[in-house]
């Protein structure tokens, strides 16, 4: 009884990271099931550039959810390293519209920070 409980928990978690991870290769208009959409056409955002300053306005300084010692879901989201070590959550949650839960964050931001992790989230 225990096996076969532990087994179908593990196909249930193995087709939700499969499906949850899944991602059509066009990059015009991809989005998640919140119904964001995003688009990479013409964009090639850099962390320091683009990243950065939505991490300050939207994410961290100006919103103090995920500050530096914040304590909230996901922690303090206020260098490349912390964000680079959550880059998928991040995604995820911006997509299905979790995040940010106070304020907003633009079409442009949108794009600029997906399109950057789906870039491979270089560290310039």
């Amino acid at each position: 009884m225990k096996k076969t409980a532990l087994l179908t928990a593990a196909i249930a978690a193995g087709i939700t990271i499969f499906t949850a991870c899944s991602k059509s290769k066009d990059t015009t208009g991809g989005g998640g099931s919140g119904g964001i959409t995003f688009s990479c056409n013409g964009i090639t955002p850099s962390f320091t550039a683009d990243v950065q300053p939505i991490l300050n306005t939207v994410c961290s300084i100006n919103s103090n959810c995920h500050a530096s010692g914040s304590t909230n879901t996901g922690g303090p989201l206020t260098t490349y390293a912390e964000v680079n070590a959550k880059k998928a959550s991040i995604r995820a949650q911006i997509l299905a519209g979790i995040m940010p839960q106070s304020g907003t964050i633009t079409q442009p931001q949108i794009n600029a920070f997906i399109c950057w992790i789906d870039s491979g989230a270089p560290n310039n």
